[in-house]
């Protein structure tokens, strides 16, 4: 009995225990700090703002310094230790990781032991005039070691002698100039050409279409001297002791000369040295425009055809070949030593693992190595990459992931043509394609200080546009007002002035695999000179031993807001693609873009009308693709503002589409004799790789097409680039379409 009542005393007394221990639970339950998840409202308010707030003029300019105190060329310890220094303190920012990966690459070098010059020689074959070994070194680096001597990489070998021929800069229609009006073989001459216009690796292939045995380059003070400014260091112009280093390859977008394709891994076949892809073969080498000078001023032929012949030097730039009566018997010898061999580059890769899509990559990337400091190129692009990883890496020690994956990328051995950006694009090929959303480049942040530049994909438009109104102008007299005012007043659109201008993207620099190649929707931006006003050719200090960080603070950007603005918008589109529920492209503006460039390449056809009638050529199935495009585009974006945001599989469907729609651009058998530029509607210019250019298959088979030989096999492959571009711009149109 008593054990009876026991047991009911313990079962009265349990709902009691039961309820007090419901009641505590569900007090500590409410009252327990709520855990912190990616989508919590006080972790993700206002992320884009604080992540902006966070980045500093000063930080940028502290990495600039850093980066800047010794040359970094591609391939050298102190360009290793540099990428060693960034993985560091990617780490410590608080990326989920930052690794080292390393390519085996052709690189190539000046000859330590026999230097390369340019020598007039007498008729006995002595040397009567020397160009400079070196460079003067700017005032405080007089000291610093490893600085290599002005050369154009991947020269070939050599020491032709010839008379000289003045090319003016090199270019195609140079060239034509020469040989179809004034009647002037280059055949077995050795040339000289001014830098600017165009890429220099152009020139040099120029220049052995026209039968050349040599080419030397050279900076014009009218292209690398702006007007009442003082050479540096008391002014920002180039001295005439500067040169300008470069690559002369012609890779067309092949990374590796040694191995085109494929990733240049220590398991990867590779061709021999003088079997790689683009490598010239005749000797290039740069001078200064002292030395420059000297030659010219000898120059006898005829006179330059027209003033845009002239440079600004005391010379009267007669065209050749060879000198004047006096000196009719000089000729000029080129000494160039060259040292190429397979090298081991490094770039550092850092990822930010998104939370919700992880599989949707986000690239944030530029290049480290420089051709001696670097105070421009790249390094002013490099510094706000450290920034922007920096502000990114603090949002994510406080609780906040993106809803993408992010990837930065410091690439090695940009300089050398792309390399270290190409070789990875290529051994993750096939995760790209399926994975990438977006690339955006960290070049150099400022070519000039009047106004911004943007070059990218129509479907970043209208981003662009709005991220600018975000921002506020770093430029003077426009204070309190948006970056996207001033570059509005300053660069307005040439076809519609009520936007502001935006290029297409060429080549030059590290997105070209990703655009041109693997069709990932990219963009860059930064600050530019006044194109209508400045007639100099880029920055004039670009790639000589004077793009220091000091000719940065003193005259280019002495508060450093110019380059803040730039990580602010780099750092918001990076921001916006990996954080946006709906990925923020607009294919309505690649719609526009698409009538404008079909507009633009037919009336070019139109200057060949009886041959348009001739060949029966007709542009109308491109046209009809283009009006199809828009329509699905329009179609498209209807849709997209209905989707239930709700649901995830309906937003991640759009998401796709939209992610594909840059890669529905690409013919995998590439355009004719670029097998590696695959973009139907994009590729660099045939003849300038800098320059981008519309329809280019299409263009190319027009280019020069009044003088071939065979006009019927001309139009033909005219009618063929038509067919290939309306068919791809139909089946993008198609991939736009509601999914079955």
């Amino acid at each position: 009995m008593a054990r009876s009542k026991a047991t009911l005393c313990t079962w009265l007394y349990c709902p009691g225990l039961l309820g007090c221990f419901l009641l505590g639970f569900l007090a500590g339950w409410f009252t327990k700090p709520i855990e912190k998840t990616p989508n919590s409202s006080d972790v993700y308010q206002n992320v884009r703002q604080r992540l902006v707030a966070e980045m500093k003029a000063e930080n940028i300019k502290q990495f600039l310094r850093t980066f800047t105190r010794l040359p970094h060329v591609a391939g050298t310890e102190q360009n290793l230790l540099l990428a060693k220094q960034i993985q560091d303190q990617w780490k410590e920012f608080g990326l989920d990781s930052a690794e080292l990966v390393h390519y085996d690459v052709l690189l190539s070098y000046p000859n330590e032991k026999q230097p390369n010059y340019i020598s007039v020689i007498d008729d006995q074959g002595n040397e009567i005039f020397n160009t400079s070994l070196f460079e003067s070194p700017p005032q405080g680096y007089e000291n610093v070691t490893g600085i290599l001597p002005p050369y154009n990489a991947f020269s070939a070998q050599g020491v032709p002698e010839a008379d000289l021929v003045y090319v003016n800069y090199g270019r195609t229609e140079d060239f034509f100039k020469l040989e179809r009006e004034m009647g002037i073989n280059c055949t077995g001459k050795i040339v000289i050409a001014r830098y600017g216009k165009i890429f220099r690796g152009n020139k040099v292939r120029n220049a052995v279409l026209a039968g050349a045995q040599g080419i030397i380059l050279y900076s014009d003070p009218a292209d690398y001297c702006a007007p009442g400014v003082s050479a540096y260091p008391d002014g920002w112009n180039l001295p005439g002791s500067g040169a300008q280093r470069g690559n002369v390859l012609n890779l067309n977008g092949a990374g590796d000369p040694l191995t085109p394709g494929y990733p240049a891994k220590e398991y990867t076949f590779r061709y021999k040295v003088n079997e790689g892809v683009g490598i010239p073969k005749i000797p290039v080498h740069p001078i200064g425009y002292h030395d420059a000078e000297v030659l010219l001023r000898a120059m006898g032929g005829p006179a330059a055809p027209d003033s845009n012949w002239k440079g600004s030097l005391n010379v009267s730039y007669n065209i050749g070949p060879g000198f004047t009566d006096n000196s009719s018997t000089r000729k000029v010898r080129m000494h160039v030593h060259m040292n190429n061999r397979i090298t081991r580059i490094y770039n550092v890769i850092g990822i930010l693992r998104g939370a919700v899509e992880p599989d949707r990559y986000i690239i944030f990337g530029g290049h480290r190595d420089s051709w001696v400091f670097g105070g421009i190129d790249p390094t002013t692009g490099a510094a706000i990459l450290q920034e922007v990883v920096r502000s990114f890496g603090k949002m994510k020690m406080e609780g906040w992931r993106p809803k993408r994956t992010i990837i930065f990328a410091s690439w090695d051995a940009e300089e050398f043509g792309l390399l270290g950006s190409t070789e990875w694009a290529e051994e993750n090929v096939r995760v790209l394609q399926e994975r990438a959303v977006a690339y955006i480049n960290t070049d150099s942040s400022i070519e000039g200080n009047y106004t911004l530049r943007v070059d990218c994909t129509p479907l970043l438009y209208k981003l662009v546009y709005n991220l600018t109104k975000e921002i506020l102008s770093p430029d003077e007299g426009y204070e309190n007002k948006s970056l996207y005012e001033s570059w509005l007043e300053k660069d307005p659109a040439t076809e519609n002035n009520s936007y502001p201008r935006i290029n297409k993207l060429g080549s030059g620099s590290d997105f070209e695999a990703y655009f041109q190649r693997l069709g990932i929707a990219s963009g860059r931006v930064r600050y530019t000179k006044n194109r209508k006003a400045d007639k100099f050719s880029n920055y004039p200090v670009y790639h000589t031993v004077y793009e220091t960080f000091e000719i940065v603070e003193k005259f280019y950007d002495p508060t450093f807001k110019k380059q803040l603005a730039i990580a602010q918008l780099r750092g918001k589109l990076v921001y916006e693609l990996a954080d946006s529920q709906v990925i923020p492209f607009d294919c309505r503006d690649y719609g526009e873009a698409l009538k404008g460039y079909s507009n633009r390449i037919y009336k070019l056809a139109k200057k060949h009308e009886e041959q348009l009638k001739t060949y029966k050529v007709s542009f109308d199935p491109l046209f009809s693709a283009v009006v199809n495009f828009s329509k699905a585009a329009a179609e498209f974006h209807r849709r997209l503002e209905q989707v239930d945001k709700k649901n995830p599989i309906a937003v991640r469907i759009m998401n796709d589409q939209l992610m594909f729609i840059e890669r529905a651009f690409i013919d995998p058998l590439g355009l004719p004799g670029r097998k590696f530029y695959r973009h139907v509607i994009f590729a660099p210019s045939s003849h300038n790789k800098y320059a981008g250019e519309s329809f280019p298959g299409i263009y190319d088979a027009m280019f020069d097409i009044e003088n071939k030989a065979d006009q019927h096999e001309a139009w033909e492959e005219v009618k063929r680039q038509i067919s290939i571009a309306a068919f791809t711009v139909q089946a993008a149109a198609a991939t736009l379409k509601q999914v079955a």
